[in-house]
Order: structure tokens, then sequence, then C-alpha cells
């Protein structure tokens, strides 16, 4: 700074930060920017491998679609490639492929002959509202549980959650659900049968969000909700119980190790209570490894129900997804692909941002 102070201000030394537009930005917001930006380039690439690997999967699908009698007709095969774009080389199928997914176009369905968007429209909400229970009852409980465990290390209860953690990671899920579908319903009769929401109620509310317990809120059909509540429970538990498991034994090792830090000793030796300690110290230091997992774990329940939703015929993106790959229709699959990458995307961009909000070494980093 000059010693006249109406005199503008000197150059930066060479060891002082240069002030300018990139100074003012916050740094999160650069932190943000950097990571929608590497989410977009990944989405891209999600876009190739998908083609790629589609394409690379051994099978005919003129063979699956048309079956072997309108094979020996070389005109009806040669019109079906041409109406799909199988005619054309990899690389402008591909092109073409990318063209309609910036038009909002992901192709038509080769069995329902519909949009892929709009049955996609259908069988996401129901997966998404599945997944969704299962990783809020995960996230409840298996928190808890590590904490418990923590807390209480060495102790009867310790041992007791570690030992049911390690059944509920250890227990196949497809198994756990035909056990769970033949005892609660089948045999007790606690819970409802197979589907979203009952029969006998004349059908579900109307589609606003395709959730059935949200959309039955929004219409006032309480009836729908307690319905849509019912056939939710069993199958979002047996998809939970893995999870569970899972953040109870990462929980019960992430606090374990912020509790033997020297800042968590001080708080003890001032005195703090020791409710103070858990929520604003130990907690709050152990929660970035701990959404690290549950993001994973929110990714895999989503792409991974296939085997439940079979059970329980819950008609979300698993069921859509199986009859499209064994029926090789390319577009559906190639439309799973995608929804399921970019939701892996969109949960890590959320985890990334949790990351900076609670801690900010990462976005200063």
């Amino acid at each position: 700074m000059s010693d006249n102070p109406g005199a503008p201000d000197s150059p930066p030394g060479p060891g002082e930060p240069r002030r300018g537009r990139a100074a003012r930005v916050h740094p999160l917001v650069r932190f943000l920017i950097r990571r929608v930006l590497l989410a977009v380039l990944m989405a891209w690439g999600i876009t190739l491998v998908t083609f790629v690997l589609t394409n690379l999967v051994p099978g005919d699908p003129v063979a699956a679609n048309l079956g072997q009698r309108a094979l020996g007709d070389p005109a009806i095969v040669a019109q079906w490639r041409a109406e799909h774009g199988l005619d054309k080389p990899l690389w402008q199928q591909y092109v073409i492929h990318l063209q309609g997914l910036f038009h909002g176009d992901l192709g038509v369905s080769q069995q329902s002959h519909r949009p892929v968007g709009q049955d996609l429209a259908e069988f996401v909400p129901a997966t998404l509202e599945l997944a969704g229970a299962a990783i809020l009852v995960s996230l409840v409980l298996g928190v808890a549980f590590g904490v418990i465990a923590a807390l209480r290390r060495d102790r009867a209860s310790d041992h007791v959650l570690r030992l049911l953690s390690l059944i509920g990671i250890s227990v196949p899920t497809f198994w756990l659900a035909l056990v769970a579908f033949y005892v609660f319903f089948y045999r007790l009769q606690l819970t409802p049968g197979s589907g979203r929401v009952d029969a006998a109620l004349g059908g579900a509310a109307p589609a606003v969000t395709g959730l059935q317990t949200v959309d039955a809120l929004l219409a006032g059909r309480w009836d729908v909700f307690t319905s849509a509540v019912g056939h939710l429970v069993t199958p979002a538990l047996v998809l939970a119980l893995y999870t569970i498991g899972l953040l109870t034994r990462f929980t019960r090792s992430a606090v374990l190790e912020v509790l033997g830090q020297d800042y968590v000793r001080a708080a003890r030796a001032k005195g703090l209570p020791g409710r103070t300690i858990l929520f604003r110290y130990v907690l709050r230091s152990a929660l970035v490894p701990i959404i690290t997992v549950a993001g994973l774990a929110f990714g895999s329940l989503l792409s991974g129900t296939v085997l439940v939703e079979a059970i329980f015929a819950w008609p979300g993106i698993g069921q859509y997804a199986y009859k499209s790959a064994t029926t090789l229709d390319l577009p559906a699959v190639m439309g799973v692909g995608l929804v399921v990458g970019v939701v892996y995307l969109v949960i890590n961009l959320i985890v990334d941002v949790l990351y900076g909000v609670i801690d900010p070494r990462v976005r200063l980093q």
C-alpha cells in the first residue's frame, strides 16, 4: 500500500496472492464447477462404454426379436435392420445415438414399441422409491448401531451388533427375499402380497412423481398411501439388511478412529457434555467416510434390485432391464445403462458437495 492515501495500490509482490476475479470466487463454487465439468466428461464416457459393451454382447438381436422363422427371409431381416439402424457401421450408430441423446431421444424399444424414455419414466420411479426407502432405513439404523457399538466397545452390546452386522453382510439378498415373502406373506399373512398397491383399491393415485407414497399423499388418498407403505416395507427391509450391516461396521470403525484423536481428549478434559462431544466433534469428523459408503450403497441398491423386484413383483427398472437383456433389446439396454450411470454420477456429485460442506479442507485443496 502506498503512503499516499489517494494513490492506487501497487502491484502485488512475488510472494503475495494476485487479486482478481478468480480470487473473489468462493472456494466452494470453484469446487462445484470442477466437479460438474468432471461429471459431464464422465457422462460422455458412460455413453461410449455403454454403447460399446452393449454391441459386444454375443447374440443376434434380429433372431431375438423376429424369431428363427423370419430369419429365413432376407428381405424381412434387411428391413428390420434398416428400421433400427443396424445396417450402418458401428461408429455411425454411435453418432446417431449421441444425436438422439442431445435431443432427449433414447430410441424406441424393440419389445414394447414405445420410446425408451417413456418406459424408463414409468419404471425408474418404482425403483427409486424402493431404493430410497431402503437407504433411509439403512442410514438411520446403520449409523445408530455403529455409534452404539463404538461407544460400548468390547461390551456385550458391541459383540451382538457386530454379529448382527456380519449376518446382514453374509446373507444373500435373494435368499432373504424368498424367506421373507414366504414367512411374512404366505405363512403369517402379516404383509401384503406382490406389487405396489392392492388391486382392490381400484388403481393407484394419479401419477405426479411416479412415487406411489408421495402421489397418494398429494391426492389425499390415505387408503392408497397405507397400502403403498405396506407393500414397500418388506422389500425395503430386505434390501436394507446388507447396507445396515455394512454401515454398522464402517461407522463403528470411523467413530473409534475419531474417539482416539487429541482434540476429542481435549474436549473431554474441558468438561464438555458427552452429547456435545459426540455430535459436534466425533460424528462430524466421521461423516466423510460414512457418506462415501452411503453413496456407493445407494447406487448399488438402485442397480441391484433385479432379484428382489422379481420376487415381490415390483415393477421397477430391474425387471425392465432383465427383460430387455434377455431379448437383446439394444436401445432399452443402453437406456438402462445410461440411467444407472447418470444416477451414480449424481450421487457422487452430491457426496462431493457434502464433503465440501462438512469439511472445508476438501474444497480448499
